[in-house]
């Protein structure tokens, strides 16, 4: 066995040297209930970024919040390394997910707890937990030497998980603050705790709202059922009428732009999925999508249409005997490399309203936030660099992963920032973002840290 890198060795000296210190840092991040998507919560927002700004200015960034139409940006910039030295701009956000429902977390979601070696509340991974290791690794790089050894720009949003719509309208303006040579998106994890492995692309998205009108009013199901057209067995219909009896998406045109994955590019990847141990985690059977492909080729390379929501009529407790006037749908798609969110949303729609039953009228909102499919090259630098930082964490080589997940804002912000981009991440599908007792392992955090520090040590070698 190979020996232990001094690099490594001395970081993790410092990590458990400061470890109460950063603990108690991090659980601060955590108590903030910055939930971007809830009004009641903008004192929160407004508090959580104070708290960051105050701590990446005594750690020696100059700090710029930047107002948007929803929740501010904070920007971060240390840049003595100087022209000569690359810099690398690293994204996260400081936003998280509502916490209902609240009765099924065993502890407050904003009063972090730690149980068997995993700290639990909301944000603990999504993503205040990746960040924070990034601000610590930062933190302490500058403790040990005094100084970075390349520039480093933050990017820290607080509108990721309402569709980054904010950040999005200041890329345009903010192109050369935000100029890099690399973009660190650290958002993303692991298949297996014990496994390095970097991220080569994720999907696009799109959604949509839609409701089907049958009447300009619910009405009494002895009078007028067997007469009139119930919207919910029409909106039925028409749902399941978007994929066949295989599972493919029957809608035209949808997979004209989809290339099938190269044998070269395949053999880079891993597809390792263990059918048995995922419904033992999910309780669901790895069993949709089109049935002529593999678990996880359906997750990660092919597109999806799914139904995420649908309603109508009563929906209380006991009975009401209604036939409604509307029913309601929410839909979304996961987009692959060369799908155009817009072509697609424009197919999706035209199908539907091509295909409405006699008796409905139908109407369709599309959501802000689409985005489109991120796909890396594994031979950038950013990705060599990280996977070199990954395997000296680690002590075993990295893999290769494309997550079936989207982050709309990447393509935005790799356009903007001119920069190599790479997808990073430590959390696991355990982990139980935006579902009650999210948690996020101590190890991990002194993993991210290192892997983090190892990487911004490694572009300083020309």
């Amino acid at each position: 066995m190979n020996e232990k890198d001094p690099f490594i060795v001395n970081l993790e000296q410092l990590i458990e040297h400061h470890q109460d210190e950063w603990l108690a840092d991090y659980k601060t991040f955590l108590s903030f209930p910055s939930v971007s998507s809830e009004i009641e919560s903008k004192p929160a927002m407004q508090a959580c970024l104070d708290w960051l700004v105050n701590y990446l200015k005594e750690i020696q960034f100059h700090v710029e919040v930047w107002p948007t139409s929803g929740h501010p940006v904070i920007f971060a910039s240390y840049l003595q390394a100087g022209p000569e030295y690359p810099t690398l701009l690293i994204y996260n956000h400081y936003d998280v997910q509502p916490v209902d429902p609240l009765e099924l977390w065993k502890t407050p979601p904003f009063e972090p707890t730690i149980r068997d070696g995993e700290i639990y509340a909301r944000g603990a991974q999504d993503n205040k937990g990746q960040c924070f290791y990034v601000l610590q690794a930062l933190k302490l790089l500058i403790k040990q030497t005094g100084t970075l050894p390349i520039n480093i720009k933050l990017c820290i949003e607080g509108e990721e998980e309402v569709g980054s719509h904010g950040l999005s309208q200041l890329l345009t303006a903010k192109k050369q603050e935000l100029k890099a040579d690399y973009l660190a998106i650290v958002d993303v994890g692991l298949d297996d705790p014990h496994i390095p492995a970097i991220t080569l692309g994720t999907r696009g998205i799109i959604t949509m709202d839609v409701q089907l009108t049958t009447a300009h009013t619910d009405v009494h199901s002895g009078f007028h059922g067997g007469l009139i057209s119930n919207p919910l067995h029409a909106l039925i219909r028409l749902l399941d009428s978007l994929r066949d009896e295989t599972g493919k998406i029957t809608v035209p045109g949808f997979y004209d732009q989809v290339e099938i994955l190269s044998d070269e590019d395949r053999a880079l990847l891993s597809f390792d999925f263990d059918a048995i141990e995922y419904h033992k985690i999910t309780g669901a059977y790895p069993n949709g999508g089109e049935k002529e492909f593999t678990a996880l080729e359906r997750a990660r390379i092919r597109p999806s249409l799914e139904i995420n929501g649908m309603w109508g009529g009563y929906t209380g407790s006991g009975f009401k005997t209604v036939i409604p006037a509307k029913a309601h749908a929410k839909i979304s798609c996961r987009l692959v490399p060369h799908q155009d969110p817009q072509k697609i949303g424009d197919l999706v729609e035209k199908f539907l309203k091509d295909n409405v039953p006699v008796g409905a009228e139908i109407s369709i909102k599309r959501h802000p936030g689409e985005g489109k499919a991120v796909r890396i090259s594994p031979t950038a630098r950013v990705v060599k660099v990280f996977a070199q930082a990954y395997e000296a964490v680690f002590g075993i080589p990295c893999q290769y992963l494309l997550q079936g997940g989207s982050i709309p804002i990447v393509p935005e912000l790799q356009e903007a920032s001119e920069a190599e981009v790479i997808l990073m991440g430590l959390g696991l599908v355990t982990d139980q973002i935006h579902a009650p007792n999210e948690h996020f392992g101590l190890d991990r955090i002194k993993k991210g840290i290192l892997i983090m520090a190892k990487a911004i040590e490694l572009f300083r070698e020309k």
